[in-house]
């Protein structure tokens, strides 16, 4: 199954008509113009169901400030969460309290019987609440700490770019709020009215991969200085074959000193170490030039492309050539 497509057993169908934005203070505007675009606009004339969108605040008419120095007045006060069939909480300034009158009406909604959809951080309100316990998730990857250390019971999934566990669907960083809007139209209402969303915002109606090929995967560095001279020769040298046995010797330490020194200093093995280094090689020559994957594979040090493809995978989350696809002249 896609790294994009967790979708637990819990999953069950609803109809989905009447969806409530549930804004607080700081709200991030892209995450929320997610949630207006797809479920806000009328696209009936597409052959999209008209849905009744309600944009929702603490208090109707209360002006929120956002995330970029501009505000949104909403429409609607916590009343309007009753009777909505979704109830999506869009990305806002990660704090230590929320609203009680907020956690109480997400709390609420849910006993109901509506489903709730969280975009990014969206998720830490969604788990203030209580309503994540005891369930599978997901956030934005530069956020998984900071969520795990706060809420540790919670299975938190980073790889993924949305979770649908049935009456809560949680997602990603900022577009991946786009994956989860539009699998919950495809779950609801069919392939056909997502496909007819998906075309006039011009994305795909569904992506392949997860969050992993999106994280910039920092150098593993060594916390002492007595192995630099030797990295900095491997990360030069990446091409060529490299034995314990060889750079312990370069390093003049016997193969069992150089292996315990190397654990130390990287927190990782000499092999991992060089692996890694290599993939990271492997990504921005599929960033910035034409090569094959056959041809990088062979200037980062893997034998064949086969063997760059399995690391690729195993570290990025997708395949070399989907890569490429994504982020190809990126950095130019």
């Amino acid at each position: 199954m896609p790294l994009c497509d967790k979708i637990l057993p819990a999953t069950v169908a609803r109809m989905l008509k009447t969806v409530a934005a549930l804004l607080i203070d700081y709200v991030a505007p892209f995450e929320f113009g997610v949630v207006a675009e797809i479920f806000g606009i009328d696209r009936t004339e597409d052959g999209v169901p008209a849905f009744e969108f309600r944009v929702c605040g603490e208090k109707a008419g209360e002006p929120l400030p956002t995330t970029v120095g501009m505000q949104v007045i909403p429409e609607y006060g916590l009343e309007g969460l009753v009777g909505a069939d979704l109830v999506a909480v869009p990305a806002a300034t990660i704090r230590d309290e929320y609203p009680a009158a907020v956690l109480d009406a997400l709390r609420a909604a849910h006993d109901r019987g509506a489903t709730l959809m969280s975009v990014c951080s969206g998720a830490f309100v969604l788990a203030a609440a209580g309503l994540l316990d005891g369930r599978a998730c997901t956030t934005h990857w530069h956020h998984v700490d900071r969520f795990t250390e706060r809420f540790p019971d919670i299975h938190l999934d980073p790889d993924v770019l949305f979770v649908d566990d049935g009456s809560i669907v949680t997602s990603a960083g900022t577009a991946a709020g786009i994956d989860a809007a539009l699998h919950l139209v495809r779950r609801e209402l069919g392939s056909a009215v997502a496909t007819a969303i998906a075309r006039r915002m011009v994305v795909p109606p569904q992506r392949d991969g997860g969050q992993r090929q999106f994280v910039d995967l920092p150098v593993p560095a060594c916390t002492g200085d007595s192995l630099t001279p030797v990295l900095t020769w491997m990360l030069e040298n990446l091409a060529e074959e490299h034995t314990v046995a060889a750079l312990a010797r370069r390093a003049a330490m016997s193969e069992r000193t150089f292996a315990r020194r190397f654990a130390a200093e990287t927190g990782t093995t000499p092999h991992r170490w060089l692996s890694t280094q290599r993939v990271l090689h492997a990504r921005t020559l599929l960033e910035e030039t034409s090569m094959t994957v056959d041809e990088v594979a062979r200037r980062c040090g893997f034998s064949t492309g086969a063997l760059l493809r399995h690391h690729f995978q195993k570290l990025v989350g997708v395949a070399p050539a989907d890569y490429r696809r994504t982020f190809a002249g990126r950095s130019a």
